[in-house]
C-alpha cells in the first residue's frame, strides 16, 4: 500500500471514530436511544413537522439533517467539488428512495442506524444487516450486468443551492418555532439534543462524509466489485467508537429485547426492510447519509432522491405501514411491536418495483441499444 492510500486510510478511520463519539454524544445529550443518527428517521421526524404525516410522536425538524447538508456545501465550495448536475432519470430515483425510506421504517433505521444499533448490542440489528448485505449484492448482480440510470448533466447554480437554501429555510423554522409547524411533546420526537449542538454535530458529520465518501453501501459495493477496503474502514471505525461509548455510558444491552430503543423483533420483515434499502441504495448509488451529502454538493439527481425518501416517510406513517417499536405496559406485558400487514405488502411491492427497475435499466436496455 502506497503512502498516499496509507494516509487516505487513517483520515477516514479518524473520521469514522469521531462520527461515531459524534452520535454517542447526541444520545447523551437528548437524542432517542442507539439514535444519534439516523437519516430515515430524523427525514421522518421533519416530514412530520412539516405535516405531511400526522404521527404526534414523530414529528421534529432535526437541525442534524440541515447540518449534514450545509456541512457538505461548505467543504464543496472550499474544495472546489461543487458541481451542480443533474437529469439521470430524476422520477425513477424519485420512487427508489420512496421505496428505499419504506424498507428503513419497517426495520426501524436507516443503514447508519443499524451500525449503530449493533454497537448498542441490538441483535434484531444484526438480522437486517444480513438483509442490508443481501440487498447489495442483488444490487450488484444488475451493476455487473451494466445497470444505469443514465448519466447527468451540467445544471444551473440556483439549481445547485436549491437543496442547501431549503435547509436554511428549515433551520429558521426549527429555531423560530412558528404555531403552523408540529412539534412532539411525546415519544422518540421528543427527544433530542439542543439545537445548536444538533446543528454544529451535523455540520461536522456533513464535512467528514463529504471528504471522506463515506457511504454504507458504497462500501461493501467496493469491497465486493473491487477488493477496496477504505470506505468499508471508516464504518468499521464508527462501530468501534459507537460501541465503547455505549459500555463506557452504560447503554449497552446484549439481545434481541430492546425495550424503549425504538426496536423490535419481527425478523423476517427486519431482514426483508433492510434487504430492499440495500438494493434500492445500490441502484442510486449510495445510501440514505450519501445522497443528503452529494444534494449538498449540488447533485439534483440526489436531491429528488431526498424528496422521494421524506414523502416514503409521510406514506408509511399515513398509511400505517412503518415498524411499530417493542413497548412495556404499566402492568408489565411486553408488546413486542413489528411490522403491520399494510406494512409487509408494502415491503413485497417495493423490493418488486425495485426488481422491475433492475431489469429495465440493465436487460431490456442494453437489448435496445442492441436492436438500435
Amino acid at each position: 500500500m502506497q503512502s498516499k492510500d496509507k494516509k487516505e486510510l487513517l483520515v477516514i478511520a479518524i473520521c469514522g471514530l469521531i462520527t461515531g463519539a459524534i452520535a454517542i454524544a447526541l444520545v447523551a445529550l437528548g437524542n432517542p436511544a442507539n439514535m444519534g443518527f439516523c437519516i430515515a428517521c430524523f427525514l421522518r421526524d421533519t416530514a412530520g413537522a412539516l405535516k405531511l404525516h400526522s404521527a404526534g410522536v414523530v414529528q421534529y425538524i432535526r437541525p442534524e439533517i440541515i447540518g449534514l447538508v450545509l456541512g457538505s456545501f461548505a467543504c464543496a465550495i472550499i474544495t472546489k467539488e461543487f458541481a451542480p448536475k443533474g437529469g439521470s432519470a430524476p422520477l425513477t430515483r424519485f420512487i427508489l428512495g420512496f421505496f428505499v425510506m419504506i424498507g428503513c421504517l419497517a426495520f426501524l433505521g436507516c443503514p447508519f442506524r443499524m451500525i449503530l444499533r449493533l454497537a448498542a448490542g441490538d441483535l434484531n440489528a444484526l438480522v437486517a444487516l444480513v438483509g442490508f448485505v443481501c440487498g447489495i449484492l442483488t444490487g450488484i448482480f444488475f451493476l455487473k450486468r451494466g445497470f444505469s440510470l443514465g448519466r447527468s448533466y451540467k445544471q444551473p447554480v440556483t439549481e445547485g443551492i436549491s437543496f442547501s437554501v431549503i435547509q436554511v429555510i428549515l433551520l429558521i423554522l426549527v429555531i423560530a418555532a412558528p404555531a403552523f409547524i408540529a412539534f412532539s411533546e411525546s415519544g422518540p420526537g421528543s427527544k433530542h439534543a439542543a439545537i445548536i449542538i444538533s446543528l454544529i454535530a451535523g455540520l461536522a458529520v456533513g464535512c467528514m462524509a463529504q471528504r471522506t465518501r463515506l457511504c454504507m453501501v458504497g462500501a461493501t459495493r467496493d469491497l465486493v466489485l473491487f477488493g477496496e477496503k477504505k470506505l468499508f474502514v471508516g464504518f468499521v471505525a464508527i462501530f468501534i467508537a459507537a460501541l465503547i461509548g455505549n459500555i463506557v455510558t452504560s447503554r449497552f444491552t446484549l439481545g434481541f429485547e430492546q425495550i424503549g430503543k425504538v426496536a423490535h423483533s419481527d425478523h423476517v420483515w427486519n431482514f426483508l426492510g433492510l434487504y430492499l434499502a440495500g438494493f434500492g441504495c445500490v441502484l442510486l448509488g449510495g445510501c440514505p447519509l450519501r445522497q443528503l451529502i452529494l444534494a449538498g454538493e449540488g447533485n439534483a439527481d440526489s436531491a429528488i432522491t431526498v424528496l422521494g425518501l421524506v414523502i416514503g416517510a409521510a406514506f408509511s406513517h399515513n398509511f400505517g405501514l412503518a415498524g411499530a417499536a417493542a413497548s412495556k405496559a404499566e402492568d408489565g406485558t411486553i408488546n413486542p411491536g413489528g411490522v403491520s400487514t399494510n406494512g409487509r405488502i408494502a415491503v413485497i411491492i417495493g423490493i418488486v418495483v425495485v426488481l422491475i427497475i433492475a431489469v429495465l435499466n440493465t436487460f431490456v436496455k442494453k437489448n435496445a441499444k442492441k436492436e438500435a
